[in-house]
């Protein structure tokens, strides 16, 4: 479907891409000026490098409300790109981010167990925060710090029932201004916690600006970027995420304090906030994300924010036509619309090399004379798993270190407090838990 991408920037670091063109001007220090029609081939693949973390959001979370872990990852952080494919990303996840509402809002959001034994009934798998590796670095010419938000896994149906209501920000911005004002269900799943879960116990918020934190602080004698990526909800969130790290100089060093480095921000999926752009003071701004019909919730009181890119996949001589509200929305048709879209003067040619088998990782979308089955990407058995004495079982969790420990600790801790009633010495417990 036609599209428009939205893209934020600021300025980035100096090496150079393959084609010749710097990596500030990639980054938007120019607003993007003679790269977008048509699209510049070191910028579509810069796009689609980041949107692949993005995609793996999904791949990596259990939306089955059937498995005790629904709302839970599928991958531990260390292997996390190793079993999605992504083997040629030097980068290594150094955080995974989780979320909880303290508005209501739909399954879509916020997916519950059907299991008594679930995992959380609070909170959900919200995103990671990575970082490149030496050898990344070595390529990319800089540290850079990727922050991934996790979008819906329903992309429409969850439209009429989230409060749409305005908020002020105070979190991000001060009690000072009351305005601008920002999407109430976004803010929520950025700004709650919940006592009672063992991962959201503090913020999204709280828990991506601590690790940003601490590694640009790892990090202050490189030269750093931070980019920020989303889908769907992950887009509207990244927006709030990437303003915050620089109304509050959080993308300082302690040793660089006149050194402002948020380089650029991606974001995959217009997002909905209301006059921010302001704030992040960057010389440029705007955001990059796919608007396609079918996504463009809510439609009073919201204002776009950024510079955008328009692609048009119904030109795709690989697609069927026209498509549905899933495809019109669906992260790898966009993926596949950057590879191959021509802006103005119109037609289709993949201009990178991109598998069209991805574009029906999830859906139905690609022509029967590719051979490509629908919805190809499912678990083995569907996460099913052979005992010894012939018995199956689901097991589509794999065990991450930090946060199973955690979740161990935090259900004995709990057990304690149900006997003894003393939540004053289980917090202290958990504030232990937290810091080690």
């Amino acid at each position: 479907a036609f599209g428009n991408l939205r893209l934020l920037a600021g300025y980035g670091a100096k090496p150079i891409g393959p084609g010749g063109i710097s990596q500030q001007v990639l980054s938007g220090e120019d607003n993007w000026k003679d790269l977008l029609d048509p699209l510049d081939i070191d910028l579509r693949q810069y796009i689609i490098n980041y949107g692949e973390m993005a995609q793996a959001t999904y791949n990596n979370f259990i939306s089955d409300k059937l498995s005790k872990y629904a709302g839970s990852t599928r991958y531990a952080k260390k292997n996390l790109f190793a079993k999605l494919g992504l083997n040629p990303l030097k980068y290594r996840v150094t955080k995974y981010l989780y979320a909880t509402s303290s508005t209501q809002v739909p399954d879509a959001f916020i997916l519950k167990s059907l299991s008594r034994e679930a995992w959380s009934k609070e909170s959900n798998w919200m995103g990671y925060v990575a970082i490149s590796t030496d050898e990344g670095k070595a390529k990319l010419g800089r540290r850079d710090i990727v922050i991934v938000w996790r979008g819906t896994i329903q992309p429409l149906e969850w439209a009429n029932d989230l409060q749409i209501s305005l908020v002020p920000p105070s979190k991000i911005l001060g009690e000072e201004d009351d305005d601008p004002k920002v999407h109430q269900g976004f803010y929520s799943i950025y700004t709650s916690n919940d006592p009672r879960s063992a991962l959201a116990n503090t913020s999204a918020r709280d828990q991506v600006l601590e690790e940003v934190k601490r590694l640009v602080e790892e990090y202050k004698d490189e030269e750093i970027s931070i980019t920020i990526v989303g889908h769907s909800l992950g887009a509207a969130i990244a927006t709030l995420n990437a303003i915050d790290i620089v109304a509050n100089g959080l993308n300082i060093s302690r040793n660089q304090q006149n050194k402002a480095y948020l380089g650029w921000v991606l974001v995959s999926q217009q997002a909905w906030v209301l006059a921010l752009v302001a704030c992040v003071g960057l010389g440029s701004s705007g955001e990059l994300g796919v608007q396609q019909f079918g996504s463009r919730v809510p439609l009073i009181g919201y204002k776009n924010v950024g510079d955008k890119l328009a692609i048009n996949t119904t030109k795709s001589e690989y697609l069927k036509s026209p498509g549905n509200f899933q495809s019109w929305h669906n992260l790898e048709a966009y993926l596949h619309g950057v590879a191959g879209t021509q802006g103005s003067k119109g037609g289709f040619k993949l201009e990178v090399k991109r598998d069209i088998a991805l574009v029906n990782k999830s859906l139905d979308a690609l022509k029967d004379e590719y051979l490509v089955p629908a919805s190809w990407r499912v678990e083995k058995n569907k996460g099913m798993v052979q005992q010894a004495d012939g018995s199956w079982k689901l097991m589509d969790h794999e065990p991450d270190n930090q946060e199973d420990e955690f979740l161990s600790s935090w259900k004995l801790v709990d057990h304690e407090r149900n006997n003894q009633n003393d939540d004053f010495l289980i917090f202290n417990v958990a504030e232990k838990l937290i810091k080690t």
